[in-house]
């Protein structure tokens, strides 16, 4: 069935899930509006230009609001059409900030002491898919916000110590901070109703300016387009009560929009125009501004009362609607209302039809949950999963770049630096990648770009909310103006030719389950991209072409003894067990999809031959690789290990316990018994193998035949023994089995492990917070924490193992509690320790929120949740990056499984 008769078929359901069945695609009317507009900006790869790639100093936060940005544009709480032309958020001043409060401040790689770090609270409250409805609160201080203070205290700070957060500065104490809270409703796709209320949670008054703010990306100061979109006050219509200001803007591919924004004698609104032009004399000292009205218009006459800061006459690219309350009374709430449209307003803009639209998208949003998830969950599991899909909705962002033009420059602007197009330097060879596109993030502010396997996992997520949404996601980084020329596809920006695990056919196949095993076209357009990959993964990345693998840091950072990504001594080379691992797991994703398809299309069944050999010389390989012939598998400590070969042939076993060898686990596939019938080729060549080469069998597990039956069979690395031994350490609380899922490294090794690697001596210890070390800027530890992702697809492979094993193979997990479980059982036992992590305990506190002040008995912070990059391989509190809703948010998936 297609993706647009699967959307038809859906039509009968909620209201949302109508306007899905309209919007199958990213250009569909119900998605030109939406929260695309970046969390981050500033210090991003796309907006840096200078000669060294330090694109944290290039464009520093400081620079943010005076800057017009080339590849897109930031803000609070905000909204954008799909090409970023028009923006819209949330600026606000206290009476006592130096600068207004336009975009999130937090600390770049070289100020925090565990690396990039966010200094603001927020929460992405809810959403639809179609962005239909939308909500997302900002909890802004009432004393001045402590900039200087954040950075000297953890620049004071080292490794060892918590991060120094906006909550230890005290300028949160007695909940003095407002809670402002952004809703937006669409009466129609390009007509929204937006809301903005805020609410004073101190004990005393406090004063608080909220300024809409509307603009243009800057599209014409590079030239390249010297079209100039206008936009400029107008005279609106008398309201039957209060009055309303308009601004009407003018664009030459969205035509014309107008906001209009309610206000009474209470509010005395005033409208503020300038340009969306960077301030050239405040940034770098030159005589004059191209316009008298740059950027930072705004913030120079609200704060510092600049009247010609902002242009007389109402016109410009950006403005904003200035309102100001000087006293709101403890407890007491301000609210303002605006409209955004493509047609005119009228004198029932805000009339009883802006409520309605209001009340009913809150209502539809609460039908589409209803149905989405499944009623067995129990109110707060459907209140943990609302929440993250709605992270994850508000983490779509548009992302432009076209590397080829960064490269080069603009005729506009002066040359770039020689240092950036030299051979080697930053993305020289992904010239083609050219992007302008909704993308899912993984983070909204410490990841405002993608990243290939993050993505996968988001879109396995998004799935159970948006298939068509996940599935476009998953073939756009495929598409040819993003998937290199060889085959590889794009890691993240700060260096496009990393290299991710191949886990974008995983996701897929999960997707397509997700969405009712229904949509072979999406298959087949994803598994015919996936086979240059494939081949880009064979070709680049088993060096010695032996059927072992090289793939790098691989999206681990720092899990090994030594940065794998770094050159190795001259002669030696690394063959990693994760990296081969991934390729099993690869062939075996590839080999689901290829039977799939031949179920119904014959020719598909000599692809899925194909895999299956692809996969049977790799798990030859692992077992039999080396002089000893052990493979990656070290038979005394029953466990797979990266293997360091030198020059002289020598294999030298990297013996540290983590996930690098629990990897293998996931190259597993159960081949049912009726495939000996559907697939002839496959069989046929499975028969011959058995014949002619059975020492290639080594994958192949088959479970006895009666009465000349065919029998079911299991393709995996590790047989029954080895798995048994495997899981022996997977379960031991005292290594991997966490109370809250599967560390990443051994907690054996709280006494840290010391070896010698060519000559050199290394040690490596369990760090189960933030990351000790600078490895990847510091702010990202795989040395013993838990990470969702990899616990999910353990989980999953646990499951696979079943279907083979059936209920008799049982195994003590915990290891040595005497508790009996088959490994279904376990699946759903880590799964639950992973959702855990964000259920309340019996002290009524979420192991997730930690020591952090979220986790205070306070229900304006308790009532909050907040979803992390990893969690403490111990306590299991969240950190890293603290709003990756993106992977994290499969969490979601896992309450949604239909077989849960």
């Amino acid at each position: 069935m297609s993706r647009h008769a699967v959307a038809e078929e859906r039509a009968h359901r909620s209201a949302e899930h109508t306007r899905l069945a309209e919007s199958p695609d990213p250009a569909s009317p119900w998605r030109l509006w939406g929260p695309y507009l970046s969390g981050r900006q500033w210090g991003t790869v796309r907006e840096d230009y200078s000669p060294d790639g330090d694109a944290w100093a290039y464009f520093p936060f400081e620079h943010a609001h005076r800057r017009a940005y080339r590849w897109g544009e930031d803000g609070l709480g905000g909204i954008c059409d799909r090409y970023g032309f028009l923006n819209f958020s949330v600026a606000l001043w206290n009476g006592k900030d130096p600068v207004l409060k336009e975009r999130l401040f937090g600390l770049t790689n070289a100020e925090g002491n565990h690396g990039e770090d966010v200094k603001e609270h927020w929460w992405a409250l809810d959403g639809t898919p179609t962005h239909s409805w939308m909500r997302w609160r900002y909890r802004y201080p009432q004393a001045e916000y402590p900039y200087a203070q954040l950075r000297a205290e953890n620049a004071r700070r080292n490794r060892e110590d918590r991060e120094y957060e906006l909550a230890d500065t005290g300028v949160l104490a007695e909940n003095r901070f407002f809670d402002v809270t952004v809703s937006y409703a669409k009466a129609a796709p390009d007509d929204i109703a937006i809301v903005i209320e805020a609410t004073n949670h101190g004990p005393d008054a406090a004063p608080l300016h909220l300024l809409p703010q509307l603009w243009f990306r800057n599209t014409w100061a590079w030239g390249r387009d010297v079209r100039r979109p206008s936009m400029r006050r107008v005279d609106p219509p008398r309201l039957p009560a209060g009055r309303m200001h308009v601004l009407e803007c003018r664009h030459d591919y969205l035509g014309r929009y107008h906001l209009s924004a309610e206000d009474t004698a209470e509010t005395n609104a005033e409208v503020l125009v300038c340009e969306n032009e960077s301030d050239l004399v405040s940034l770098y000292g030159v005589p004059a501004n191209p316009t008298a009205y740059a950027k930072d218009g705004i913030d120079r006459r609200v704060i510092h009362g600049e009247q010609d800061a902002v242009n007389p006459d109402g016109a410009g690219t950006k403005a904003a609607i200035w309102y100001r309350f000087d006293s709101i009374a403890p407890g007491a709430s301000v609210r303002v209302r605006l409209r955004l449209s493509a047609g005119p307003p009228d004198e029932q803009c805000f009339g009883a039809g802006f409520a309605a639209v209001l009340s009913d998208r809150v209502e539809e949003a609460d039908e589409f949950y209803a149905e989405t998830l499944p009623e067995r969950l129990n109110e707060e599991d459907r209140a943990i999963a609302r929440r993250a899909f709605a992270g994850l909705l508000w983490g779509k962002q548009l992302y432009r770049y076209s590397v080829e033009e960064w490269l080069a420059g603009d005729p506009g602007q002066p040359e770039p630096p020689p240092q950036r197009s030299q051979p080697g330097a930053r993305n020289t060879s992904w010239q083609h990648l050219a992007l302008a596109d909704v993308l899912s993030m993984p983070d909204e502010w410490e990841y405002p770009w993608f990243a290939s396997w993050d993505l996968a996992f988001q879109c396995v997520a998004l799935a159970h909310v948006d298939p068509a949404f996940a599935k476009e996601q998953l073939l756009l980084l495929c598409r040819e103006w993003a998937m290199h020329s060889d085959g590889q596809l794009p890691a993240y920006e700060w260096a496009f030719g990393d290299v991710n695990p191949p886990v974008h056919i995983w996701a897929a196949w999960q997707v397509y389950l997700i969405d009712g095993r229904r949509d072979s076209d999406f298959l087949v357009r994803i598994v015919t991209k996936l086979l240059l990959n494939f081949g880009w993964w064979v070709n680049r990345k088993d060096s010695e072409g032996n059927n072992l693998f090289e793939g790098g840091f691989l999206g681990m950072d720092n899990i090994g003894l030594f940065d794998r990504s770094a050159p190795l001594p001259d002669g030696c080379h690394l063959e990693e067990s994760d990296a081969t691992s991934w390729m099993a797991f690869f062939c075996l994703n590839m080999l689901k999809v290829t039977l799939e398809l031949a179920g119904t299309v014959p020719a598909w069944d000599e692809l899925a031959t194909k895999f299956l050999r692809h996969f049977l010389d790799i798990a030859h390989a692992m077992r039999r690789f080396g002089s000893q012939g052990t493979g990656l598998w070290d038979e005394t400590d029953g466990f797979c290990y990266d293997v360091l070969v030198h020059a002289s042939g020598q294999a030298e076993p990297l013996k540290v316990r983590s996930m690098v060898g629990l990897l293998p686990l996931l190259a597993a596939a159960h081949a049912p018994a009726w495939t000996a019938e559907a697939l002839p080729d496959f069989t046929a060549r499975l028969r011959w193998l058995q014949r002619r080469r059975p020492e290639l069998l080594d994958g192949l597990l088959s479970r006895p035949a009666e009465h000349d039956e065919p029998a079911d069979q299991l393709l995996a690395v590790l047989d029954v023994d080895r798995l048994r031994r495997v899981l022996d350490r997977l379960f031991d609380e005292d290594e991997f089995l966490s109370r809250y899922g599967i560390r990443s490294l051994s907690a054996a090794y709280r006494t840290p492990f010391t070896t010698e690697v060519d000559g050199r001596p290394m040690s490596i210890d369990y760090e189960p917070g933030e990351s000790r070390t600078g490895l990847f800027g510091g702010n990202s530890n795989w040395r013993g924490p838990i990470w969702f992702p990899v616990n999910v697809l353990l989980a999953d492979a646990l499951r696979t193992y079943h279907a083979y094993l059936g209920d008799g193979a049982t195994f003590d997990v915990p290891t040595g509690s005497g508790t009996a479980l088959h490994l279904g059982q376990a699946a759903d036992l880590i799964e639950a320790r992973l959702i855990d992590l964000f259920r309340r305990g019996p002290d009524g506190r979420r192991p997730c929120d930690g020591a952090r002040i979220e986790s205070s008995d306070d229900p304006l912070w308790s009532g909050q949740l907040s979803f992390h990059e990893y969690f403490h391989g111990d306590t299991g509190e969240g950190l890293g990056a603290s709003h990756q809703t993106g992977w994290t948010a499969l969490v979601a998936h896992l309450l949604c499984r239909a077989d849960s």
